[in-house]
């Protein structure tokens, strides 16, 4: 069941907030609140909608294209497979989007260089950018 109206609840909540942006760097693994969305496109998990996400390239101070992450290992091209902080994980490169910095949560650390590189090249290598 999806919780579309949960979802609408934080997503105004979270517009409304006036903050300053964090310090966020390229390669940094950030939760954030990605919300509930339409069809295969991935979710967040939790009461607040939340998911593992990597920070691709920052576009200015607060706005950011990023790479959501799940624990569950898939095979193929839009996937790319690395380790942070002993976990398992794989970097959805089919899922990649633009945020704000409104829908940063909470920082978990920043991907060793080895895998991110590995993750630059396999978005390349994805959509030949």
């Amino acid at each position: 069941m999806k919780r579309f109206l949960e979802w609408i609840r934080i997503k105004s909540a979270l517009d409304a907030k006036l903050h300053r942006a964090p310090h966020v760097s390229e390669g940094d693994v950030w939760w954030i609140n990605l919300g509930e969305n339409v069809g295969h496109e991935l979710n967040g998990k939790s009461k607040i909608f939340s998911r593992p996400t990597i920070i691709y390239i920052k576009l200015s101070h607060n706005f950011y294209f990023v790479i959501p992450a799940t624990t569950k290992l898939h095979d193929g091209n839009w996937y790319v497979h690395y380790v942070h902080q002993g976990q398992k994980a794989a970097a959805c490169l089919h899922q990649a989007r633009s945020i704000d910095y409104r829908r940063l949560h909470r920082k978990m650390g920043r991907l060793d260089d080895t895998d991110f590189a590995r993750i630059k090249q396999g978005f390349k290598s994805l959509y030949g950018t």
